[in-house]
């Protein structure tokens, strides 16, 4: 988000959305400019629109003829930036977790309330954000007249291609981005700096790609190679148990059907009657 120029305004000088500062960009050159609306009937026509909604250049000036402008993003007078999603006109309290913004946790799985205004325009608003989304028939000075060139150019592979238009045969090294440095080399020549190309395949890339897949390939050949000779291993110790297990049955039949039939005799007791003694008297 952008503030004002002079910073954030102060609520006891500042009605409403008086000295109103819009923010406009044109990322096709890559230009900002700021933009003091003073003139109440001209700000009057974003009361009540809600952020990502276009606005017609030429409600807020014939210098805007033409024009079409994107709200991107606001501030009201204390500083605090506009949410998109909260459709309120007034500033809540919201509890944050810092994947969305507004708030940088300190430790993991930290939250803490953090106040931040509606996507809603109203009153409080002091600063807006805006895009040109469509260019009108004049040039706005400082914005659409000149072009800055981006310091930094695409990264990958694919948006390199993009960015020159280039076939998927070319080849995208010779197109990347380079910035000048400002120290020269040892020699006294100039220094460029390129960044590295991402997702960039190259005969080395192509090479080793088709080796991890001939990898694969032999690890699977390999582990199903190794499965069947295990299962095939697993199959023979069990029928070798079983055949162990039948003619172990077999020793103890053999045993059973070798052993002679034997009948135990009633056993006889016999028991002799004591001999009488005779007492003299």
């Amino acid at each position: 988000f952008f503030q004002a120029q002079d910073g954030i305004r102060d609520p006891l000088w500042s009605r409403g959305l008086g000295d109103v500062y819009k923010r406009q960009s044109f990322p096709k050159a890559g230009t900002q400019k700021t933009v003091e609306v003073e003139d109440e009937k001209k700000y009057r026509v974003f009361y009540d629109k809600r952020l990502a909604d276009e606005v017609d250049g030429e409600l807020l000036g014939d210098e805007f003829k033409g024009y079409v402008f994107k709200i991107t993003g606001g501030l009201d007078k204390q500083g605090f930036p506009m949410r998109q999603g909260i459709l309120l006109p007034t500033r809540v309290r919201l509890l944050l977790d810092g994947t969305n913004g507004g708030f940088y946790p300190s430790r993991s799985g930290q939250r803490k309330r953090r106040s931040v205004r509606g996507c809603i325009i109203s009153q409080e608003a002091a600063a807006l954000n805006m895009i040109v989304l469509k260019k009108g028939e004049k040039e706005i000075p400082g914005l659409t007249d000149k072009y800055i060139p981006s310091r930094l150019g695409p990264k990958r592979a694919s948006h390199i291609r993009k960015l020159w238009q280039l076939a998927k045969e070319e080849d995208v090294r010779s197109h990347v981005v380079r910035r000048k440095l400002e120290k020269p080399d040892k020699k006294g020549k100039p220094q460029f700096k390129a960044p590295k190309i991402q997702r960039l395949v190259t005969p080395v890339t192509r090479h080793r790609k088709r080796r991890l897949i001939l990898l694969k390939h032999k690890r699977f050949e390999k582990g199903t190679k190794d499965r069947q000779e295990y299962e095939k291993k697993l199959l023979d110790l069990k029928h070798a148990k079983r055949i162990e297990q039948l003619k172990h049955r077999a020793e103890i039949a053999a045993v059973g059907k070798k052993a002679p039939a034997t009948t135990a005799a009633p056993a006889v007791t016999t028991s002799t009657p004591a001999p009488a003694t005779k007492t003299e008297t």
